[in-house]
């Protein structure tokens, strides 16, 4: 074995070992101190902080923002993306770079950009006052920064899989007799289903973990408008520790199903498209 064969032999290995390191110090060690703090005086200690009413507001609280955004992202997604996929019009490289907003801006610049419209020297907080609508600071503004801050993971997911799918199929149905909503259910759903779900599980995690955005607009009022990742920090900076690593746990298991679910989802999408 000559000198550059033991060299290329060795390349992999050392890029394996600083990987692991790398990923030891930004991900492993972080999250096993988590679990530890967690559990150091014991599983009762852990299921006592998770019975807080404070927690439980802010769980629920998160919750809520959960099966509200989903759907609107759902709606807006799939309709944004078939417009998109199916039509050529002026504006469309505008529209998906709108869209990409959330991936290009700083999370706490977009909560500043809906309290600039909303608030109450905003551009609409005269009309709302008027009407005793209460958007910045309250649990609508939380669902619109939520929202934002996640509207472009169902588009980008289902517009590639409608591109590959094409209209073959569709224009068959369509010669067939087929109504536009039947041509819909019967033809696009199921062959994007899960590109689809796919995007609906990012849009779920990033709604659940949300920080930056929510904080802006909610105001961080305990009891009222903290989600679970500002009862994290809250809790955290009030030297109440133990029951911010608790729900430091809750997030990370729910973060780890998401996990699961998107690798069975990303294994399903490339079967599909295999096929």
């Amino acid at each position: 074995m000559t000198k550059n064969d033991k060299r290329k032999g060795s390349t992999p290995v050392i890029l394996i070992v600083l990987a692991v390191v790398y990923l030891s110090l930004i991900l492993y060690l972080p999250a096993i101190n988590v679990f530890y703090q967690a559990f150091r005086n014991g599983i009762g200690a852990f299921f006592a902080n998770l019975t807080q009413p404070y927690f439980i507001h802010a769980a629920w609280l998160t919750f809520l923002l959960s099966i509200i955004t989903v759907p609107l992202n759902l709606v807006f997604g799939l309709s944004a993306a078939w417009a998109i996929a199916r039509h050529k019009f002026p504006g469309r490289a505008l529209i998906l770079s709108i869209i990409d907003l959330p991936f290009s801006i700083s999370p706490v610049v977009a909560g500043l950009m809906i309290v600039l419209v909303y608030g109450r020297q905003g551009w609409f907080g005269e009309l709302l006052q008027n009407y005793d609508i209460n958007i910045i600071f309250a649990f609508p503004g939380m669902v619109l920064a939520t929202a934002f801050i996640t509207m472009p993971f169902v588009v980008r997911e289902v517009i590639p899989v409608l591109e590959e799918l094409g209209t073959d199929q569709e224009e068959a149905a369509e010669t067939l007799g087929a109504k536009p909503w039947q041509i819909f259910w019967h033809v696009t759903l199921p062959s994007i289903r899960w590109g689809l779900l796919y995007g609906l599980v990012l849009t779920n995690a990033r709604g659940m973990g949300e920080f930056g955005t929510v904080l802006v607009v909610s105001g961080n009022i305990i009891g009222k408008t903290q989600s679970l990742p500002l009862f994290i920090e809250d809790a955290y900076k009030n030297y109440e520790t133990e029951a911010a690593y608790s729900a430091a746990v809750l997030l990370a298991l729910l973060g780890i199903v998401t996990l699961v679910l998107k690798e069975i989802l990303e294994r399903k999408t490339h079967i599909k498209e295999v096929e």
